[in-house]
């Protein structure tokens, strides 16, 4: 082409060529997006389409529920927070009640809480900061939970967002721009449905056409996101919500076509069967996950028990740094993402244990992040259960042994052959190995506390084997 435009160059304006240059890039961008297949609004088209590998390769996001719920921030122990009103007003739970009355008092309804949801401590660059620093690689906001309270200037929640209410601000977008400012991926969770939206009461079909599937298309035109998250699907079938024409657009239509990853939550019948990559909650696996994780699967859950912060749990409901790295190291090497929730306060704060846990969590990758990111489940590994301290991931011809607890006797692996070399990632301290029918046996280097090279867990770099 640089010959071409050369030659036309003494002939052409600036602005000829500009316009030529827009056409040729033009072209460009058609070619390629004729290039990707079409997809029908049917689960075997839909499900042929592949999981992008980008998600695959980022293996630990953020996940951030955050809203009105955020503002009485309670539930008993074990329970979740973010369903305050669904507990207080619909199954009418003693324990929220008793909780709302004492607080709040009888005549405060919910919509009330919206007067304290103010942000005014919400820095999206700091939150983008600490997700950056906890090794993050992408992370996926509520954008609207069951209580229908959008955190953007959603029309369809017109007078019920954040941006016509409290507080005021398009958080979506906010914190958009600060997360890719940090190179990170960005997502949305959607709730499907609504608690007490009357049209999703009394007329699903209206519901659907006219406010979901309209409220959904907006959020994803408006912020074009790397990962659309929805939930709330249970009490339908697919076919209700118009899932596959829904994702028929977004595959074929979308402005991020080409790029977006979904999860498996579009009926009551498609959780570990359609959509794109299969999820887990709170390590509760769908009937048809059977312990087989051969699809591209996430685990979410909270660093507590709870995903909305609960001013009821303390110190010891909330998982050490040592469990969330061992957590991340299990989900990573049965070819897994982990999606770690935080909760932040109503107004804005991420609260400091939750903070020190993703800290602890970055520190660990500063050190270890080759043998996570970009890695894939090791075919030959040994099951793993809750006792596992020796886990296996692969990258570029590399094994990668991740022992959660230091190894005061030889590591034994097996299924290689050849004649590897073997290091410790984060120090120069020798690593001898010598060869076993099987494989090979690693003797685990002198170490100090002054140089050891991360706390939690360590991990052995194989190289030159064949695995």
């Amino acid at each position: 082409m640089a010959p071409l435009l050369s030659t036309f160059n003494h002939n052409l304006s600036n602005s000829d060529m500009k316009n030529i240059l827009l056409t040729f890039l033009a072209c460009g961008c058609l070619s390629t997006a004729s290039t990707r297949p079409t997809y029908l609004p049917d689960w075997q088209s839909i499900d042929s389409r592949p999981v992008p590998a980008w998600f695959e390769d980022a293996k630990f996001g953020i996940f951030i529920h955050w809203g009105l719920y955020s503002v009485p921030a309670w539930a008993p122990v074990g329970m979740y927070s973010e369903w305050y009103w669904w507990y207080k007003d619909h199954q009418k739970m003693n324990e929220f009640i008793d909780f709302h009355n004492l607080h709040y008092g009888g005549k405060t309804a919910y919509q009330d809480f919206v007067e304290g949801f103010t942000a005014e401590l919400f820095d999206p660059a700091q939150w983008a900061e600490m997700f950056a620093d906890a090794g993050a690689r992408y992370v996926v906001l509520t954008s609207k939970h069951h209580d229908g309270f959008a955190l953007w200037p959603s029309a369809q929640a017109w007078n019920w967002n954040s941006v016509d209410l409290s507080p005021h601000r398009d958080i979506c977008g906010e914190l958009t721009a600060a997360v890719r400012e940090k190179g990170l991926k960005m997502g949305f969770y959607y709730s499907l449905y609504e608690w007490f939206n009357p049209d999703y009461l009394n007329d699903m079909e209206r519901f659907v056409d006219y406010h979901m599937t309209p409220q959904l298309k907006d959020l994803i035109v408006r912020y074009e996101p790397d990962i659309v998250w929805p939930d709330g699907e249970w009490e339908h079938p697919s076919s209700t919500w118009k899932s596959t024409e829904f994702l028929a657009w977004l595959y074929n239509e979308s402005p991020v076509a080409g790029t977006v990853a979904v999860n498996d939550r579009w009926g009551k019948e498609t959780r570990g069967v359609h959509g794109g990559y299969y999820t887990t909650e709170y390590d509760h696996l769908p009937p048809t996950h059977a312990g087989n994780f051969a699809h591209p699967w996430e685990e979410c859950r909270g660093i507590g028990g709870s995903f909305g912060f609960n001013r009821n749990e303390n110190l010891e409901d909330y998982n050490s740094g040592a469990a969330l790295i061992r957590m991340l190291i299990d989900k990573t090497a049965r070819g897994g993402c982990l999606l770690l929730n935080v909760g932040p306060t109503a107004d804005g704060r991420i609260p400091v244990v939750m903070q020190q846990r993703l800290a602890e969590t970055g520190r660990w990758l500063n050190v270890n992040g080759q043998a996570i990111y970009g890695t894939r489940k090791w075919d030959k590994a040994p099951a793993i259960d809750e006792k596992t301290t020796v886990f296996h991931t692969v990258k570029d011809g590399n094994l990668y042994v991740i022992c959660t607890r230091w190894p005061d006797e030889e590591i034994v692996v097996n299924g290689i052959s050849g004649w590897p070399q073997v290091e410790m990632l984060g120090t120069d301290a020798v690593v001898e190995s010598r060869q076993t029918a099987n494989g090979i046996s690693i003797s685990p280097p002198t170490i100090s506390p002054g140089n050891l090279p991360c706390d939690h867990a360590w991990v052995f770099k194989i190289s030159g084997a064949e695995i």
